[in-house]
């Protein structure tokens, strides 16, 4: 029993239960629908690239990775989340494609600017939208989410004015390399582990990590050790608009365009769910990147596994809710106190029993 609480008792035992549930849930589906292959798990190639479900959960999955990162760094070090990522991306994106195109251009196939021109500028407009949301809260003292709801409503009105109320299509194969093969492997996927390595061995091997959980768990006592705990605060938001904007042109370049009503819609709300998901408390302090990305990618496997089974993307959504909901009451502290009573209750009982 004591191995057992020891094993649940493990940051990482939330998201990777839930990854086997939804594994399971596969298993269970093809079974009974007489397929026994198990198409879930099946991993072929077919026109020089691989192909799968499991293929497809990693690649569709790279954006809500990316942006779990950032989201990640942003709940544990202001105990608040960015409820503007999506529309970041959206933004970055947009502003990507104009530099490509050239303003007022609606489709292209020759790049007005270099490809790295484009590129770097949309990933630095994401990170000066985190600049921005991070000069609201580390300094201003402003509530994470009323000061990310600013851009949550403008970054995709401010994309649409880029963009000369168009939909930029890029038709270039330069662009579209991000969002396509490196290979017979799927870009996103590369791009997404790059981002997770950079990001761990920075958190690994520097005091950052240490320096963002500090301040999460008590910003007051964190600057009274010596610690700047706005200008931590600040860079955590900073890194946040940097992921949004290179998932914002991976979303780009998978469409070649910049879809500013679209791109990046919702993720806001899969980038917190991941975290969650991820045994991560939302409260701040302490916290677990490998969680974060295992509950991006079960995220995309439940999306995925709901459309396999049928479910409308206008539905989709409230399964999503529904699990948040479950998430919350688990990590909440009145239930984890009446577990906690409950477990030394079963506990005197017993002990009383044995007497």
């Amino acid at each position: 029993m004591s191995k057992f609480k020891k094993i649940t008792g493990k940051q990482l035992f939330l998201p990777i239960f839930c990854m086997f549930l939804v594994m399971a849930a596969n298993i269970i589906y093809d079974v009974a629908s007489g397929n026994f292959a198990l198409n879930f798990f099946t991993i072929s190639v077919r026109n020089g690239v691989l192909y799968g479900r499991l293929i497809d959960i990693l690649n569709r999955g790279s954006e809500i990775a990316i942006l779990a990162i950032g989201m990640t760094l942003v709940v544990s070090a202001s105990a608040g989340t960015d409820i503007s990522v999506g529309s970041v991306m959206s933004l970055a994106a947009s502003f990507c494609c104009m530099l490509l195109a050239g303003y007022g251009v609606s489709s292209t196939t020759d790049l007005a600017v270099p490809l790295a021109v484009g590129v770097i500028g949309g990933i630095l407009m994401g990170c000066l939208c985190g600049a921005f949301n991070g000069t609201l809260v580390a300094y201003l003292n402003v509530q994470p989410m009323v000061a990310t709801l600013i851009l949550f409503s403008a970054a995709r009105a401010i994309g649409l004015l880029l963009c000369n109320n168009l939909i930029v299509y890029v038709r270039n194969d330069s662009f579209k390399f991000f969002g396509g093969y490196l290979g017979f492997i799927p870009t996103p996927i590369i791009i997404a582990a790059v981002c997770v390595v950079v990001m761990a061995l920075l958190l690994k091997k520097t005091a950052l990590g240490l320096y963002v959980q500090s301040v999460g768990i008590n910003k007051k006592a964190s600057r009274i050790a010596g610690l700047n705990s706005s200008r931590i605060i600040f860079v955590c938001y900073l890194v946040c608009g940097l992921m949004a904007g290179i998932a914002g042109i991976v979303a780009s370049s998978r469409i070649s365009s910049a879809d500013s009503n679209n791109i990046g819609l919702n993720y806001e709300m899969d980038a917190i769910l991941a975290v969650a998901l991820g045994g991560n408390s939302l409260g701040g302090g302490k916290f677990s990147l490998a969680g974060s990305i295992i509950g991006a990618y079960t995220i995309q496997a439940i999306t995925t596994t709901l459309y396999a089974l049928g479910v409308s993307t206008d539905v989709a959504p409230v399964f999503k809710a529904i699990i948040v909901i479950i998430i919350v009451t688990i990590q909440a502290p009145p239930f984890k106190a009446y577990m906690k009573r409950r477990a030394a209750r079963k506990a005197l009982a017993k002990g009383g029993a044995a007497v």
